[in-house]
């Protein structure tokens, strides 16, 4: 009796799925823009993560200093 053939594919991810639907309705450009968008939105929350802590920071310091 043989074994059952061994499939060679992996299951795509949901993440795979989604990015080869994204090829096909997407042309090169609107991808990239879109991913440049996608990031500048990443480090402009990062910033502002940054600036709130940086922020908390000085108010500490400067009600250390105070009291």
């Amino acid at each position: 009796m043989q074994a059952a053939p061994v499939r060679a594919t992996a299951i795509p991810s949901v993440t795979d799925a989604l990015r080869a639907v994204e090829s096909l309705l997407m042309s090169s450009g609107q991808r990239t823009a879109r991913r440049n968008a996608w990031t500048s939105v990443l480090d402009d929350r990062r910033r502002a993560k940054d600036r709130a802590d940086a922020l908390r920071v000085l108010e500490e310091a400067m009600t250390t200093r105070t009291s």
